[in-house]
């Protein structure tokens, strides 16, 4: 496949990173020769200084062979207008990396796609349905769900409070059970279990169920005691504090502490219509925390442009007795550390994005995927082809790639796990967990055998 990317930034350049582990043939370019330096040394990928608005580099680029162009500079006029012309020179898919919001309408899809835009990506907004998720469910670090909910993921920190550790999970997860555990974080392991596998202290266990059944997961994984949160506070006046403002469940109180005076008053006119609080101040003054009400808190969210000064504002938090915690880190060798730390949901706008650039690339059927950093791993949902290997024999019986399980399906509307007997029907949304990004491997499963 090939893939151009225009713009070497942070989304951009990990994204590059992420399809040469791919084996695709990918160009990325950009007008600043000092952002490409070296990149196409350390990595499988070609590099090429010029400006995506050029019709000739775009030309030099071969844009006219391109299966997938990707526009992500920090200018939306200049990405959008790099989709239109590498429409128009031949690229058979276009993604803009945007930031207006009023662009994501569902209802503006084919007028983008009539001027050779196929998918808009906003990273702020999908950074801040993370952060909801988290938010609506202090307990859980991660959620992720398909079909609109119908099946649930849950990421869970596990502690000696958790019914369910050192069981074989053969006596925890049987076919009348209501969840699966589909994988497991132990130090800097990621497992795919099998039945002699048991759940230990301290791991990062994700559980796959049914929305009735998160109370029932809640309970054995030992979590009944964390408070639901209604009170926030958010440090730092990012675009992705806005988004997540904006779109915050009602019965939550959000305060947002910013330093810069100027922005405080550009927070204060965008968030207007909410209830949210602007205090100008030092999101890591403990005195100011107290002032603010830290005590009373359930979550403190650290949305600055500095990972550190978000992991140390979190740790912080954390001694004062605050049980959520949500860290932007954008420093990917952080995330380990963040993780070490016990820093509870970590956020990172270069994987959210790349996640929904890469389903892009796959030819089967791919409607929703995430990446999971903590895990290195994916997970999709993938809707099987009529006549597609996947429909054709049970789970048990598929071969599947070494690192990759199924944990459920929506048929029809309904959420089902999946075991080793199940029979997977054209038509089915399948959730498919990936370690360290096997989805290429993945996709021939549920494609008919004439497209291959």
């Amino acid at each position: 496949m090939k893939i151009i990317i225009a713009g070497a930034g942070a989304v951009g350049t990990h994204l590059a990173k992420l399809l040469s582990r791919e084996h695709q043939e990918c160009t990325l370019m950009d007008p600043d020769p000092s952002r490409l330096d070296g990149l196409d040394s350390d990595y499988d990928i070609m590099t090429m200084v010029g400006s995506p608005t050029s019709i000739k580099a775009l030309q030099a680029a071969d844009t006219n062979n391109a299966d997938l162009f990707v526009a992500v500079t920090p200018d939306e006029s200049r990405n959008m207008n790099a989709c239109i012309l590498a429409h128009a020179i031949g690229a058979k898919k276009t993604v803009a990396r945007i930031d207006n919001y009023e662009y994501l309408d569902i209802k503006l899809k084919p007028f983008f796609r009539e001027l050779g835009i196929d998918s808009l990506i906003y990273p702020e907004v999908l950074a801040a349905q993370d952060i909801i998720n988290g938010l609506k469910m202090s307990w859980v670090r991660q959620r992720w769900d398909v079909h609109g909910g119908a099946l649930v993921m849950l990421g869970v920190k596990l502690r000696e409070t958790c019914e369910i550790l050192n069981q074989p999970l053969r006596e925890l997860c049987g076919p009348e059970d209501p969840y699966h555990i589909v994988a497991i974080k132990r130090g800097g392991d990621t497992i795919i279990p099998g039945g002699n596998d048991e759940l230990r202290n301290s791991d990062f266990a994700y559980f796959m169920t049914t929305k009735e059944f998160i109370p029932y997961i809640r309970k054995v994984a030992g979590k009944e005691h964390y408070a639901d949160v209604k009170n926030v506070i958010i440090m730092g006046g990012s675009k992705t504090t806005v988004r997540t403002a904006l779109t915050v469940p009602d019965y939550m109180n959000v305060k947002v502490i910013e330093r810069d005076t100027a922005r405080c008053e550009q927070l204060n006119e965008l968030l207007s219509d909410t209830d949210t609080m602007v205090i100008h101040g030092d999101g890591r003054d403990i005195g100011m925390l107290m002032e603010e009400g830290i005590r009373n808190t359930q979550a403190f969210v650290a949305l600055t442009e500095n990972a550190e000064t978000n992991i140390l504002a979190c740790l912080t938090a954390k001694k004062l007795g605050v049980r959520k915690t949500v860290a932007m880190v954008e420093n990917l060798d952080y995330v380990d550390m963040a993780e070490g730390l016990d820093i509870g949901t970590i956020i990172n706008k270069k994987t959210i994005a790349a996640s929904h650039i890469f389903q892009l690339m796959l030819d089967a059927d791919v409607s929703n995927m995430r990446s999971l950093m903590v895990a290195d791993s994916d997970v999709a949902e993938f809707t099987a082809a009529q006549g597609s290997p996947v429909t054709r024999k049970p789970v048990k019986d598929l071969g599947l790639p070494t690192g990759v399980t199924i944990g459920g399906l929506v048929r029809r509307n309904v959420g089902m796990l999946v075991n080793g007997n199940s029979q997977i029907e054209a038509g089915d949304s399948v959730m498919v967990f990936c370690h360290e990004h096997n989805l290429k491997k993945v996709e021939k499963y549920f494609k008919p055998k004439t497209l291959w």
